[in-house]
């Protein structure tokens, strides 16, 4: 067997299931593993054919009779800042964010819990445990980040604080040849008057811009979905068609 073959990634196909986002129709997903030596650029290459990642594995809708599923990117040079995006970063003027190395800790997994109960309680996540965390964090073959955004730390007469302020928002993120993708983010469901969700969608717009990099990867938009019309605000963005990458400048 030539060494093209035995490099060549194996793609496979899920039975049907219940769609998460349109309800009473059925979901099959096209999938392969990421965990070669090749998993960067084959993450790359698969992100700008619109698949997702989900540990180490790359997956993308493959549903009988149904495209609802949209891959999206925002072009960070065009895109532009609406007077509630600005409401939206003066209210979190507050917040810190700092990107490291993806490594699971306790006061993460205790915001994510009290995210998904909140938020996705019944949903995939509501079984995990600080171990299933910690693997979807730490277990990547492809360059993965985390960013953790914290409230300032109060300032003393005596100088700054060193003291590291509450964590309230998480993002896990891959940074790809062209872009950074968010894999996952979660907030604290408390603060519902800051609209954290967004916040750290514009911070990756300004992160990627910072970077030299022209793409943040929102994942799937999801036609007639109220839980995916959110990602249809942020514009104008592109989305994956069967002609490639069209621009769309409204909702």
């Amino acid at each position: 067997m030539s060494i093209e073959r035995r490099n060549f990634p194996q793609f496979f196909i899920t039975a049907p299931a219940p769609c998460p986002y349109l309800p009473g129709r059925q979901e099959r997903k096209v999938f392969t593993h990421l965990i070669s030596q090749d998993a960067q650029s084959l993450h790359d290459t698969l992100s700008q054919g619109g698949f997702r990642r989900s540990q180490n594995i790359a997956y993308r809708p493959a549903c009988e009779g149904c495209s609802a599923c949209v891959s999206v990117r925002v072009p960070v040079d065009r895109f532009v800042l609406t007077d509630g995006f600005r409401r939206t970063l003066r209210r979190n003027s507050d917040l810190t964010g700092h990107m490291c190395d993806p490594r699971a800790t306790p006061e993460q997994f205790g915001l994510f819990r009290a995210y998904i109960e909140a938020r996705h309680d019944g949903g995939g996540m509501a079984d995990m445990s600080i171990l299933d965390y910690s693997a979807m964090v730490d277990e990547s073959f492809v360059d993965t980040r985390l960013i953790e955004y914290r409230l300032k730390p109060p300032i003393s007469l005596a100088g700054p604080d060193q003291r590291q302020g509450p964590l309230i928002a998480t993002a896990l993120t891959d940074v790809l040849s062209d872009g950074l993708s968010m894999v996952y983010s979660f907030y604290d469901p408390a603060m519902t008057g800051r609209s954290l969700g967004t916040f750290m969608i514009l911070d990756h717009i300004e992160r990627a811009r910072r970077m030299g990099m022209p793409y943040v990867y929102l994942g799937y938009w999801v036609n007639g979905s109220p839980k995916m019309a959110y990602k249809a605000r942020f514009l104008p963005q592109e989305r994956l068609t069967r002609d490639g990458w069209v621009e769309a400048r409204h909702a």
